[in-house]
């Protein structure tokens, strides 16, 4: 697991070879901390001790280590304590915990990490509290529980303070959990980002290969901190390559290395990361390829690099990786092989493809979008997109999160991580290998195969800006790292192309916009009627955002001029800083010109720094006169006219916008695109997002219902499962089934067996007319279609006919199964299911019956606990929902019946997680009221969850 302070540790069973770890480990604790864990001087353990602290069952006694280099660091055990007045044999659910860390450790959060481990252990075993007695000046240690989230009570006895901690995971246990986790991996990804000094291994003699041309990038991009290159092969005389010291070992450098480039050969790996772990590397970015991308032999090099730099307490970033660039001024670290290092900016970028992570830095450079640090995974063995949100997350260099995906391999972390992260900052992803089955051969972490739509689905409720194609990720990225969010859906258009125009209010309407007409300037406009015009628009209450469209203009002699794009992307900067903040995009035709200077103001804006050659923003005639944007963090005034700044933090709904990440007011970076879709695209996105902000600080909540027996629940469910079911789960009986979902207020409409006309028409006496008939038969089931369903039978004479016309058409009844059913109030068939995903959790599902969820997909879904504002969003969702509101002059049904239907589900999954899967097809929502018709329930063990339970880092 990552500890505190970005390193990693192994935890560990103690077992009965570790006696000499053991006591070397005790040797190097200070007296002082054996005098707290023992309450008196304890010089050395005794072989009776060692036996003891290193023989456990597992059971009664348990003891854990944390090891870097197989050697131990801390260990912590458990003693159950027998309660008074129970035999000897009976199990009690309490137990004496005690801890030591050696002191060199300290402070990194070892004992904390130990406290949710022994924790976990302890709660599978049946104890439900710790007890521990710890001298009073032991701060540290009494720290340690204090903070841990648990319920606790203390006392003051014979000299000691007695702890008990009740090991229940409560809301602040988890919070506290979540929170050392983001701030642990935050830290291991910043000592990656950040090093003081930086070893290039591998770096070849001669100009060229995959070392030197890191080595010359590094150079070139000024790091600011120590370089060395390292080559085994280098001859004894050399001392330096690029102007570096070099050397033939990171031992012969004698001064500390904090991350290690390695691009040598993959048989030689293991010997390099040796040589880094013994002399305390902190991290590693492998280039190397050879691994699993390369099938089973690499696989299994792979998961070894893994085991081994995990040993030595580093993290990778590889192998198979494109690298890591930090433009931050400080740092100015660019260890990849991308040649012309983006300029500096407010957008992080992180790729788990090489060749996708080129395509990305080439067209943002190209468009003049600056980055605060980029990474570039490859098979991504160990720091993944996770890692990198938890950085992103509370970075004050980074604004924008781009994200390029082959595979996920916790959604259910990932979603919660992103979900936080799009609170504070905008999270844009590109999902690659949608419909390949399976993520790239070289990806270590195994994927979870959730449906692409689930996927999306669930990505949108966390506020992530879910995008289909690298082009769009750029797009979005450029416009929400420069321009403020929209306040709403008005767009304004105005251009001096009026089909140009009309193709872009198409676009919005396409998109859910609501566009005003659009304004024709002609073509004989001038940059100055654009900047009259945009002011104008920008000044409007009644428009949230702005769409320039451009094409080469008429001049004062007839002649089109299409060159002169910087006159007027100036005189747009002017309109934008004259009037209040609100979202400008350009689409422009045949007009790179115009692109390029708008490219160009962002990377020469005042105090910016200063762009590599060949980078847009690098002009070779100084600018035309005017304002211009300053750089990202400047602390400047707003333009006259514009409001005041307002924190991402802070969003505020009915105010005309509110301002980018980072910039100041009045001060934004104007995106240019070539085409209407593109731009128009990029603009929904953000005001989706933009609204999925504003609501975020009112998630809804989870409603507390009366009538809800869930111990009754547990009770039933524990009694169907300790009747033996295999893998698969068991399914419950239906009148089972109508028992649960009845313990959590969800009535089941009754189903009575009509194996006869006679048996029949005695249910039909029993349940009340009219009724319905209807075949529950495999391949009829849910097809009303095939005449397997016969509705409002009123009398026994016309359920005697229905059933005598039922056989005769479909077959015996043995074989049809039929069943007699009250017939409920009409309404709009709907579906209402849950099913427990081991990667993503429990997600909630929705949709109308039949075609529209089955043909086409039209189903909405949230992850469980939904609370009612995700319900009543779920059920509007769907492209159908309009049936449910009174469609074409038909009733509304109640769709507050529905919501509570959705929410009591949701209550029952969360509960019990042995539920894996509900389905209630069909509910009928009426005007009034709603009838489950059909209900299935399937239980199975609960699984276990990849994102629940102590930290740690994923198995490998």
């Amino acid at each position: 697991m990552v500890l505190r302070d970005g390193g990693t540790a192994r935890i560990r069973p103690i077992t009965t070879d570790d006696a000499e770890r053991l006591v070397s480990f005790y040797e190097q604790v200070s007296d002082e901390s054996k005098y707290y864990r023992f309450f008196a001087p304890y010089p050395r353990l005794s072989a009776k001790d060692v036996h003891r602290f290193t023989h456990h069952d597992y059971v009664d006694r348990v003891g854990l280590a944390a090891t870097i280099g197989g050697e131990f660091i801390a260990t912590v055990r458990y003693d159950r304590i027998n309660a008074q007045g129970l035999p000897a044999s009976a199990p009690a659910d309490e137990a004496e915990v005690a801890f030591l860390v050696q002191d060199a450790h300290q402070g990194r959060g070892v004992a904390s990490a130990l406290l949710e481990h022994i924790a976990a252990v302890a709660r599978e075993r049946g104890i439900r509290r710790f007890a521990a007695e710890v001298l009073p000046a032991n701060n540290k240690m009494i720290k340690v529980f204090t903070d841990a989230g648990y319920t606790q009570k203390r006392s003051f006895e014979d000299g000691a303070v007695r702890l008990h901690l009740d090991l229940e995971p409560t809301d602040r246990s988890l919070a506290v959990q979540r929170a050392r986790e983001q701030r642990a991996e935050a830290r291991s990804v910043q000592r990656l980002l950040a090093p003081g000094s930086v070893a290039v291994i591998g770096a070849g003699r001669t100009p060229g290969g995959v070392g030197r041309t890191v080595l010359r990038n590094l150079l070139d991009a000024g790091y600011k901190g120590r370089a060395y290159a390292v080559n085994r092969a280098l001859p004894d005389t050399t001392t330096s390559l690029d102007g570096v010291p070099a050397f033939r070992s990171v031992a012969d450098i004698g001064e500390p290395v904090d991350l290690a480039v390695v691009a040598v050969p993959a048989e030689r790996v293991p010997e390099v990361v040796a040589d880094c772990g013994e002399h305390d590397v902190q991290g590693l970015v492998v280039l190397t390829a050879g691994y699993a991308e390369q099938g089973a032999e690499g696989r299994a090099r792979q998961r070894e690099l893994v085991r081994q730099a995990r040993s030595y307490g580093m993290r990778i970033i590889g192998p198979n990786a494109f690298g890591i660039i930090n433009t931050a001024s400080g740092v100015r670290l660019n260890a990849s092989l991308a040649p012309h290092p983006p300029v500096p900016g407010r957008t992080g970028l992180f790729t788990q493809s090489g060749a996708i992570g080129i395509a990305l830095l080439s067209g943002l450079h190209r468009r003049g979008a600056g980055l605060s640090s980029f990474i570039s995974a490859g098979n991504r063995a160990d720091v993944s997109g996770n890692d990198i949100l938890q950085h992103w997350y509370d970075d004050p260099d980074t604004d924008v999160v781009l994200l390029y995906l082959e595979s996920i391999g916790n959604p259910r972390k990932f979603t919660r991580l992103a979900r936080r992260t799009a609170a504070v900052k905008p999270v844009v992803v590109v999902k690659g290998a949608r419909h390949s089955g399976s993520a790239p051969p070289g990806h270590a972490v195994p994927v979870t195969r959730v449906p692409h739509a689930t996927v999306s689905a669930l990505l949108r409720q966390a506020g992530v800006i879910r995008v289909d194609t690298v082009t769009e990720l750029v797009d979005a990225g450029l416009l929400l790292a420069g321009q403020p969010l929209p306040a709403g859906p008005r767009v304004a258009i105005l251009g001096n192309s009026e089909s140009l125009g009309l193709l872009t209010y198409d676009a919005c309407l396409t998109e859910g916009l609501r566009p005003k007409r659009p304004r024709d300037l002609t073509t004989a406009a001038t940059p100055r009627d654009f900047r009259t015009a945009l002011a104008e628009a920008l000044r409007d209450d009644t428009c949230d955002a702005v769409v320039v469209t451009a094409i080469p203009w008429v001049g004062e002699n007839g002649a089109t001029e299409s060159g002169d794009g910087e006159v007027l992307a100036e005189a747009l900067r002017a309109a934008t800083a004259e009037a209040p903040a609100k979202p400008v995009l350009v689409v422009h035709v045949e007009m790179g010109a115009l692109a390029d200077a708008l490219a160009a103001a962002a990377s020469t804006a005042p105090g910016a720094p200063a762009a590599p050659a060949g980078a847009p923003g690098a002009p070779s005639a100084p600018e035309a006169p005017g304002p211009a944007a300053p750089a990202p963090g400047t602390p400047e005034a707003p333009a006259p006219g514009a409001p005041a700044p307002r924190t991402p933090e802070a969003p505020a709904s009915g105010v005309p916008a509110e301002p980018a990440p980072g910039v100041p007011g009045g001060a934004y970076r104007i995106p240019a695109y070539p085409a209407a879709e593109r731009a128009v695209r990029a603009l929904a996105e953000a005001v989706r997002y933009g609204q999925w902000r504003r609501q975020s600080a009112d998630p809804g909540r989870v409603p507390e219902y009366e009538g809800i027996d869930e111990t009754g629940a547990a009770a039933q469910i524990e009694r169907a499962l300790t009747r033996g079911v295999d893998e698969r789960g068991l399914t419950l009986a239906p009148g089972a089934t109508r028992e649960l979902l009845g313990r959590y207020g969800i009535a089941v409409r009754p189903t009575l067996p009509a194996p006869t006309p006679d048996e029949a028409v005695r249910a039909a006496g029993g349940l009340g007319y009219p009724v319905a008939l209807k075949t529950t038969a495999p391949h009829l089931r849910h097809r009303p279609d095939l005449g397997g369903v016969r509705l409002d039978l009123a009398t026994e004479e016309q359920l005697r006919a229905a059933y005598a016309e039922l056989t005769e058409s479909l077959g015996e009844p043995e074989e049809l199964q039929p069943v007699v059913q009250a017939m409920v109030p009409r309404g709009v068939d709907t579906v209402v299911r849950a099913a427990i995903d081991p990667g993503v959790g429990a997600v909630l599902s929705f949709g109308l019956a039949g075609a529209p969820s089955e043909l086409l997909g039209d189903t909405a879904h949230r992850l469980v606990p939904a609370t009612d504002r995700d319900v009543a969003e779920q059920i509007r969702s769907i492209r159908t929902a309009p049936l449910l509101f009174g469609w074409r002059g038909s009733a509304p049904v109640d769709t507050a019946a529905l919501e509570e239907l959705l929410l009591r589900v949701s209550r029952l999954v969360d509960d019990h997680p042995e539920i894996v899967a509900v389905g209630l097809e069909p509910v009928v929502v009426a005007p009034r009221g709603l009838s489950v018709l059909g209900a299935t329930v399937r239980l199975a063990p609960p699984p276990a969850w990849t994102d629940l339970g102590p930290r740690r880092l994923p198995s490998y």
